[in-house]
């Protein structure tokens, strides 16, 4: 018997002497948590046990195609490649005691790509390829985990999510609603020429809030509310004339596959109260506020119009209560977190427009026009409830003194804006990129300047403070100048591989707090001590290297997950890949935001910073893989830049 045969029956019998053992050990982490008694038991009994010495080699790829399946039993292993610039290698990530590799290399039956090395004494549980096929055919947690890595450890969260949900909220709702599924009844509809009378008769009869006007085909002509009865009925209108006469032409519709989450968006964004369902051009429905509300406990739409009429900023402020609120409801019932904080800036743009009108409506009109521009998270709809303000104005202006006379008459208002916005928890920006500075309230002309000397004359040390402005989104006013600078953005970075070079070399100044001898690096002393920071640390990577790929091909989408999305479709990242950057992002943003969530409860100030040991085991290494995801978008960036 050779030695390799000896050490592997002695690490059979090792297993086999304790399967009772081994499977309550498993047991704690995914997949293994979710597959079948009888499975697992079939797994353990086929498993041997090796010991591997610090610094020893588990596999490598020149070893040719996978043969076992490894879980760590006890230890570290670190995968190890060549460094993308220098000489030597790098730890591109860490796997813990509960984890399992190689599954891509497994499941494309080739070598590994990477070298897996002890960090550490290390114990691993070894499972040949032949019955780890066997396994893979039969159970389905471990197919789905081993196809889907990170995204089935979500999923499993979600679950643990929804099911708080139903404990706390007595009832299960999701945004993520098929409306079809909320129009549980047929939709009231009548002819043009029906007069305005018989359609109110109509709508009382049937207890709707709405009649959609279609023609002899189903396709809906216009809509007619209960809010367009009493505007009609206070104006004196003559009952006898065709309801087309009143009607709201070509109204707004959606699909009835589309989410409730995009029926709230658009009422929210609209000021409508009705989304017309339509399926091949016929109407199939009608989805209200109340419909939306009965879902989900939580008048969005009503609490955005709500803010639209404020009379006065102190409502405003009142109103933010109500927000976190909203929040709260949504993060209970499992609404994902890049729809909470859609609704979040869109809640926020809404106070932002209110405020700037309130304003005019005090200080008077300053009798020209411009656009309220924000600037970072803002900007990019990625807004929680713990945000400043960056913002700036911009106004169109035919030479230098017309520009310096219009800034003059807008400064007094925006300093006034800026300050009515801290009322309602915007906090003041320490940078003071706010409208009320001088630099940021420009002619388009100023601005297009400014974002050409950014480009041009950029320096690593300028370049920190200028990538705020680079997702930039109009709130007020025109928003055709805003678009102009964009394009003009796109083009002078597009064409600028220099400047390209720098924004990469900004996008790895914040690594990712995953440690080569320890789970997470989290600060050492003073106040931060033992915590980790979600925003800069885990999200900042990935806004940062999103950023600067869609800039430089040309992609004017501005939020981090269309910018992912863009970068896929136009085959600048893999779709695997993207995938996985957008989970990992998912995560991260909602851990954070279930922090502020907490420390709101507990009236403590909002803070991104996290102690990884206050987390359950699951979400504990599910942020850790969200971490690494972030390492291997900086390492592709340190790759495709040569640094």
């Amino acid at each position: 018997m050779s030695k390799a045969d000896a050490m592997a029956d002695a690490g059979k019998t090792a297993v086999l002497q304790n399967i009772h053992g081994t499977m309550e050990f498993l047991q704690k982490f995914p997949p293994f948590n979710q597959m079948d008694t009888a499975h697992l038991a079939f797994l353990v009994e086929h498993c041997q046990l090796r010991f591997y010495a610090e610094g020893d080699s588990i596999i490598k790829p020149s070893d040719g195609p996978v043969e076992h399946f490894y879980i760590v039993k006890q230890g570290r292993v670190h995968g190890e490649r060549p460094h993308s610039a220098r000489r030597g290698t790098e730890t591109t990530f860490e796997i813990t005691v509960g984890e399992c590799f190689p599954l891509a290399a497994l499941i494309g039956e080739r070598a590994t790509r990477t070298e897996h090395l002890a960090a550490e004494d290390t114990f691993c549980l070894l499972l040949t390829k032949l019955a780890f096929v066997k396994l893979f055919a039969v159970s389905n947690p471990l197919r789905d985990f081993a196809l889907r890595g990170v995204s089935s450890l979500l999923d499993q969260v979600n679950q643990q999510v929804q099911l708080r949900a139903v404990e706390t909220l007595g009832a299960q709702y999701s945004l993520d609603t098929r409306l079809g599924e909320l129009a549980m009844r047929q939709p009231i509809g009548c002819a043009p020429q029906t007069p305005l009378r018989e359609a109110v008769r109509l709508m009382h009869e049937q207890h709707v809030g709405s009649i959609v006007v279609v023609d002899p085909d189903n396709r809906p002509l216009g809509i007619f509310t209960l809010r367009d009865l009493r505007r009609v009925v206070a104006d004196g209108a003559d009952l006898a004339q065709p309801i087309s006469n009143l009607m709201t032409p070509r109204p707004f519709h959606l699909p009835p596959d589309a989410s409730a989450f995009d029926a709230a968006i658009a009422m929210t964004e609209r000021h409508i109260a009705h989304v017309c369902l339509v399926d091949h051009e016929k109407l199939c429905g009608v989805i209200s506020e109340r419909d939306l509300f009965s879902l989900q406990r939580v008048d969005l739409v009503h609490l955005a119009r709500t803010i639209r009429h404020a009379g006065k900023v102190e409502t405003l402020a009142g109103l933010r209560s109500d927000i976190r609120l909203l929040v709260d409801r949504m993060l209970a019932h499992g609404a994902s977190s890049t729809q909470i904080t859609h609704i979040v800036t869109l809640l926020n743009d809404h106070t932002v427009s209110r405020v700037i009108e309130l304003t005019i409506e005090e200080m008077g009109d300053p009798g020209v026009p411009f656009t309220w521009l924000c600037f970072g998270s803002e900007g990019r709809r990625e807004q929680t409830l713990h945000t400043d303000q960056d913002n700036g104005i911009l106004f169109e202006a035919a030479d230098a003194a017309e520009a310096a006379a219009i800034r003059g008459r807008l400064l007094p208002l925006a300093a006034e804006i800026n300050q009515r916005l801290a009322q309602c928890g915007f906090t003041l920006c320490k940078g003071n990129i706010m409208a009320s500075n001088p630099e940021l309230c420009l002619s388009r002309q100023e601005w297009s300047r400014r974002f050409a000397g950014f480009v041009l004359e950029a320096t690593p040390e300028n370049l920190l403070g200028s990538t705020i402005y680079f997702d930039l989104r109009a709130i007020w006013g025109p928003d055709e100048g805003c678009e102009q600078l964009r394009e003009e953005l796109l083009g002078r970075i597009g064409n600028n591989s220099l400047f390209q070079h720098m924004m990469a070399e900004n996008a790895l100044r914040h690594r990712p707090p995953v440690g080569r001898f320890r789970d997470f690096v989290v600060a050492r002393s003073g106040a931060d001590k033992d915590t980790l920071d979600l925003k800069v640390q885990g999200l900042t990577p990935f806004v940062d290297g999103a950023r600067l790929l869609a800039l430089a091909n040309h992609i004017s989408a501005v939020g981090t997950l269309e910018r992912l999305r863009a970068l896929v479709a136009k085959g600048v990242i893999e779709a695997q890949d993207g995938a996985a950057y957008e989970e990992a992002y998912h995560f991260i943003q909602q851990t954070r935001m279930q922090q502020h969530q907490l420390q709101a409860r507990d009236e403590q100030p909002y803070s991104n910073r996290l102690d990884p040991d206050s987390l359950n085991l699951l979400d504990r290494r599910i942020l850790r893989e969200s971490f690494r995801q972030a390492q291997r978008l900086q390492s592709s960036l340190a790759v495709r830049y040569q640094l």
